[in-house]
């Protein structure tokens, strides 16, 4: 069975360069802390991915060879530059002063991400007062391989809007609640994220995605509960009873 464009599936990965074997991505903890590669706020869990579109994309390459697999499926992917992050552009390589770096210009070093003129770079080079910019993607012209295993194929409404709250919502899954009911589905936004930066931008994506992979409901609704927190100070403690003391 091959997947059709529009599938929802969730695939685990690690990725790395076929020359120099650098795993610089991962979509699984135990990976991640092995290659040293861990970040201490990113969500490791199954991507998310909706094949040949651009709601959960992942590279070309990529998504053309997971539409020809199956759930279980465990496969190396090799992803050319073409349908990778590219082949590397020699007009994208600037010399640029140092002083345009302002208060970073003594802290930067070569291999260092940084950003001029709202471009993202990577210095190459840095001497004689000025900075070479590398605006070319750090694995431009890299062919990339991708360990993967095809885990599951969201087919089921209560499935996909499941997996879409865990991939948008900043929160612990143990956290996520939502009640579907025939055409309509209530999501329960959690306290902790209420006057979160952001969070009106999150619901309108995932309204989006609702709508758009599971196109029999009409209505999404975002259930907010703002509790008054001096109210909940000021309730007096419970204290217990003093156990009578045993006659003998």
């Amino acid at each position: 069975m091959t997947f059709n464009k529009g599938s929802l599936i969730l695939v685990d990965y690690t990725a790395k360069v076929k020359d120099t074997e650098d795993i610089f991505d991962t979509t699984i903890e135990g990976d991640a802390k092995k290659y040293s590669i861990y970040e201490e706020n990113f969500k490791y869990q199954p991507k998310l991915v909706s094949i040949g579109e651009v709601a959960y994309p992942v590279l070309k390459g990529l998504d053309e060879a997971l539409a020809k697999t199956a759930v279980g499926d465990k496969l190396t992917i090799e992803v050319t530059p073409d349908k990778g992050f590219g082949e590397r552009d020699a007009g994208k390589v600037r010399m640029i002063p140092i002083r345009k770096l302002g208060e970073d210009a003594e802290k930067v070093t070569v291999g260092d991400s940084i950003e001029v003129d709202n471009k993202k770079g990577i210095i190459r080079y840095i001497g004689s007062g000025r900075v070479q910019v590398d605006y070319n993607h750090r694995y431009a012209g890299k062919t990339i391989l991708f360990d993967v295993n095809v885990i599951k194929s969201l087919d089921t409404p209560n499935d996909k809007i499941d997996s879409i709250l865990k991939n948008r919502l900043p929160v612990e899954d143990t956290k996520i609640a939502f009640d579907l009911k025939d055409k309509e589905v209530n999501i329960t936004i959690p306290e902790e994220i209420l006057r979160a930066d952001g969070l009106q931008i999150m619901k309108h994506f995932i309204q989006l995605d609702v709508f758009k992979f599971v196109p029999t409901l009409e209505k999404v609704n975002f259930v907010e509960t703002h509790m008054n927190k001096q109210v909940q100070e000021k309730k007096p403690e419970v204290k217990e009873k003093a156990s009578e003391p045993k006659t003998a």
